[in-house]
């Protein structure tokens, strides 16, 4: 796959309102991609903001769309066409409240599990078969009652102190996978990362 062409797409809201919010797990850890890599994603094309380099021994674009979520296919769409990106190569890094908190499993397809995000991707995309690496941000307590915050203002509030610690943990976790993802294809990534 030397030489070839990589998008990695981090999920989120722009703006300080959503800043290290659950729901932008997936700019969070794009960031810190980046920040291993030295470099900034801060230009703006498409209604995104993008970084173009190489890693991991290919080409390799860092996009964060600025679209809001729901709107996040417009702009995933408009960059694999620009810039010739096969679908294989397209990988998105988002928040899952079906996983426990910073819990890391990686998808080569699957349902968009009410993720507006992910259904505005697949329907840009007109397809499911997209690889994810899902980020677990797991769901608001709930008292004796069955009570609690709804999801939507819980996915959209500030992460506590002990899950940045605990995501803080996670970034080199990540880092592999992306890493096995671009030099060895989804199916070893999956291999690897799933279940540890």
């Amino acid at each position: 796959m030397a030489d070839s062409k990589f998008l990695l797409v981090g999920l989120g809201n722009p703006g300080p309102d959503y800043h290290l919010s659950r729901h932008n797990i997936g700019f969070y850890f794009l960031d810190h991609l980046a920040l291993a890599a030295q470099v900034r994603i801060d230009t703006p094309k498409m209604q995104g903001l993008f970084h173009q380099g190489r890693a991991y021994g290919s080409q390799v674009l860092y996009l964060k769309p600025q679209t809001y979520m729901n709107r996040s296919g417009e702009c995933v769409r408009s960059f694999l066409d620009y810039f010739k990106i096969p679908m294989e190569h397209l990988l998105v890094l988002h928040d899952d409240i079906d996983l426990g908190p910073g819990r890391i499993k990686v998808v080569s397809k699957g349902g968009a599990g009410g993720h507006n995000g992910v259904r505005s991707v697949a329907q840009h995309l007109g397809t499911l078969e997209f690889a994810r690496l899902k980020i677990g941000v797991g769901r608001p307590e709930v008292d004796a009652q069955g009570q609690g915050q709804p999801v939507d203002r819980f996915v959209l509030s500030r992460m506590s102190e002990d899950e940045l610690g605990l995501f803080e943990q996670r970034n080199t976790f990540v880092a592999e996978a992306v890493e096995l993802f671009v030099r060895e294809g989804i199916g070893r990534c999956m291999n690897q990362i799933n279940g540890r």
